[in-house]
Formats: structure tokens, C-alpha cells, sequence
């Protein structure tokens, strides 16, 4: 057989192959607007977004990647360092279709959401979502899978009661193994509703600074209507600083009447700072079980603050159902359950500057090597694949950008909380 008939039929024989594109977006390109290349995508492409420049919203990504050849939308900063901004419309973005990369973007203005997740494997990194009239990020109830929210800085989102700066959502039917991950990120400062507000079947939140939500700092509650007994949602909940700015409930877990998890749900490693006596925990509609373990718990006011409000709660057992260890909890606290052990009962948790946010313990704090770094286990209720203790430190007042996140170093046994102490401090007894 000669070489052009063998050439001939391996390209009979072989599967075609897609050759990825990327393609250039901006004011001096041929290509103007993203809406303009939005139905070409193909598995592997590109779009790059040039910054220092504002694009029209409503852009819907409808056609699909692939789990191995991700779509990728990527803003290039300009010479100062700007974002593109992507701006208005009724949905600002739609990711539509599955196996996705959204990085490096300013969304803004949009009247309904900023950042839409209708889709499986969507990830969400070194972006701004800032100013939306109602919803920043959204995930949808129906056909919803996983997504990866990082590095990130979500403000000034959010309206009245329903309305929110982060509202996560799955499909527990279709997508039992849905996850939310939220890492690195930086929420401060909504305009109405929750700062995060989450349904999907498990959510891993690690290393996040949330503060100034106009209710809760975080609600992770059941999903809308689907069958409640579809999957067991939980959450894993570590090393991040949650901030309240007024006398409101930091978190939420369970339910908020329209579902509910009766889930598995761990905090550990975090620092909560609360005002008034609202509670840290409110326990809602029916949950399995809470491990608390290795957190600081501390007030900006002289009110004492309520640790636990079961009142609203249904235990799954149909009994208080908590445990944990090696927390900080202000000596005038109340609601404390009895089956936390190894608790430091202090006036003072020993910050370096609580009134500037500055969260890290003091030399003589504390909470200087007072953690574990195991935090046992609830033997009865095991937490699937947590995340042990804290291994890297949430920012520090500003998103985190890709590969720029700490290790956490500790020195002798864990401090309390989100926060070792700077480095340059022996360790205790030395």
C-alpha cells in the first residue's frame, strides 16, 4: 500500500478532533461585545476580554464544554490593572451550559442577577460582582450541578428579604452530588438578604471573610421544591471570619420553612464576631447534627451573646444533637450546650485590634496554642471528607487573588480560630 492510501485511511479510521480557538474580545477587535461569539464556542476555546473597557450584559453561554476541555472566559487586565467590566441587562451572565471558567471579571448592574449558575461544573474565580438590584450570584433550583466560587469579592448586592449577595442552589434530583465551594473569597457589605445563602446538597466554605450582611452571614438550608428525602445536604464549614456589623443572627442551618436538610453540619476552626445577643447558631426546621470545634466566639458590645438558639429547630433524633471541642467562648455567654468540652471561658479573647479587624491573637492571647489539631470526630453523626482543620488563612480585607492565599503556619498546637498569630512568635513554653 502506498503512504497517501496509508495517510488516507487513518484519517478514515481516526475520530475528528477539535481544535480549540480563542478568541479576542474588545473596543479595537473585531469582535466588540461578548454576545458576539457566544453561540461558536466549542470545547477548549478561549475568550479573552480585554480590560479598561465596559461590555453589555445579557450574555447567555449556551453551548457546552466538556469535564476534560473547559470553556474559559478570561478578562485581561489592562496597564493598570483593570478588569473588564461586564455591566447591566437583565441577567448580566448566564452560564447555561455545562463546563465553564469564568475569571478575572468586574459584573455589575444587572436588574435580576449579576452572575447567573444554571449549569453543572461552573467556576467563578478572581472576579468582582458588586452593585446587582436584587441578586448577585445565583444558583437555579432546576438542572443545577457543582460550582467553585474563588478568590473573589461579592458588595453591595442583595434586596429586602429575598434577595441576596450569594444565593446558591442545586438539583438534588439531577445532580445528587452537586457541591458549592466557596474558598478565598471576600463578602461584605449587602444591601439586603443574606450575605450567603445556600442549598445545594453539600457545601464546602473555607477561608472566606464575611461581614455586614443585612440578615444572616450565612444560611445553609434545604432545597425548593424537590423531595426533601432526595439527599442528605450538609455543609463543612472552616477557617473562615464572620463578621456581623448589627444585632442579627450570624448563621442559619437547616431550614428556612419552604426545606429543609437534615443534614451533618461541622464548624471548626472559625472566628465569629457578633453584636447584641443574637445568636451565633440559629437552628431551623430539621437538622441532624452540629460539631463545633477549635472557633472563637467574641462580641464587640458588653451585651452577652447567645451562642445556640434551638428554639426553632426539629432534631432528627429528636434530641439536641451537638458536640465539639477547644472553642473560645466569652465568659458572660449564654445557650452553650453542655456537650462541648475543653471550653476556654475568658472576658477578653486577646485580638490585636478587634476595632480595625484586626482578628490575629496578641502576644499573651488566649487563644495562643489553645486548638487541636484533631478535632475529634462525632463518632455518631460522621462528616463525609471534611477538611480537617484550616491548612491556608481567609483574606484579610481584600479578595484574594489565584495563588496568593497563605498557608497557615502553626506554631506548637493550633490557635484558636481562623488566625494563627503572626509569624516571629515562639511557641508556647519556649
Amino acid at each position: 500500500m502506498s503512504k497517501a492510501a496509508r495517510s488516507f485511511l487513518l484519517v478514515l479510521v481516526l475520530p475528528s478532533v477539535a481544535f480549540a480557538e480563542t478568541y479576542r474580545v474588545g473596543p479595537t477587535r473585531e469582535l466588540k461585545q461578548l454576545g458576539d461569539l457566544t453561540k461558536r464556542l466549542q470545547p477548549g476555546d478561549v475568550v479573552e476580554l480585554d480590560g479598561g473597557a465596559t461590555y453589555a450584559g445579557d450574555v447567555h453561554f449556551v453551548r457546552p464544554g466538556t469535564a476534560d476541555q473547559k470553556i474559559t472566559v478570561r478578562g485581561v487586565r489592562d496597564p493598570k490593572g483593570r478588569r473588564p467590566i461586564v455591566a447591566g441587562g437583565v441577567d448580566t451572565i448566564s452560564a447555561d451550559a455545562d463546563h465553564y471558567v469564568f475569571e478575572a471579571l468586574d459584573i455589575t448592574g444587572g436588574s435580576r442577577f449579576c452572575f447567573f449558575h444554571h449549569a453543572d461544573d461552573i467556576t467563578l474565580r478572581d472576579s468582582v460582582v458588586h452593585h446587582c438590584k436584587a441578586q448577585g450570584i445565583l444558583g437555579g433550583d432546576n438542572d443545577t450541578g457543582s460550582m467553585l466560587l474563588e478568590h473573589s469579592e461579592v458588595h453591595h448586592c442583595g434586596n429586602g428579604q429575598y434577595d441576596h449577595q450569594i444565593y446558591m442552589a442545586a438539583d438534588p434530583v439531577k445532580h445528587p452530588e452537586a457541591v458549592f465551594r466557596m474558598q478565598f473569597n471576600w463578602v461584605h457589605d449587602g444591601v439586603g438578604g443574606n450575605n450567603v445563602k445556600t442549598r445545594a446538597p453539600r457545601n464546602e466554605i473555607y477561608y472566606n471573610w464575611i461581614e455586614g450582611a443585612f440578615y444572616h452571614e450565612l444560611e445553609c438550608i434545604g432545597s425548593d421544591g424537590h423531595p426533601e428525602d432526595a439527599v442528605r445536604e450538609d455543609s463543612d464549614i472552616v477557617g473562615n471570619v464572620l463578621v456581623k456589623s448589627h444585632d442579627f443572627p450570624v448563621t442559619r442551618f437547616g431550614g428556612d420553612g419552604t426545606g429543609q436538610t437534615k443534614g451533618r453540619y461541622r464548624f471548626v476552626g472559625n472566628t465569629v464576631i457578633v453584636v447584641g445577643k443574637e445568636a451565633v447558631f440559629r437552628l431551623f426546621d430539621a437538622l441532624e447534627s452540629l460539631e463545633i470545634s477549635d472557633n472563637v466566639f467574641a462580641s464587640t458590645t458588653n451585651v452577652p451573646l447567645t451562642l445556640v438558639r434551638e428554639n426553632e429547630v426539629k432534631w432528627v433524633g429528636g434530641k439536641t444533637t451537638i458536640a465539639g471541642s477547644h472553642n473560645f467562648i466569652p465568659q458572660r455567654a449564654t445557650a452553650i450546650p453542655a456537650a462541648l468540652v475543653h471550653t476556654l471561658r475568658a472576658a477578653n479573647p486577646g485580638f490585636v485590634d478587634l476595632a480595625h479587624r484586626d482578628l490575629h491573637p496578641r502576644p499573651g492571647s488566649p487563644l495562643v496554642d489553645a486548638g487541636t489539631s484533631e478535632p475529634p470526630p462525632f463518632a455518631a453523626h460522621p462528616f463525609l471528607r471534611p477538611l480537617v482543620i484550616p491548612l491556608y488563612l481567609p483574606p484579610l480585607g481584600a479578595a484574594l487573588a489565584p495563588g496568593a492565599q497563605q498557608q497557615r503556619v502553626n506554631i506548637g498546637a493550633p490557635d484558636l480560630g481562623a488566625l494563627e498569630q503572626r509569624p516571629g512568635r515562639p511557641a508556647r513554653g519556649k
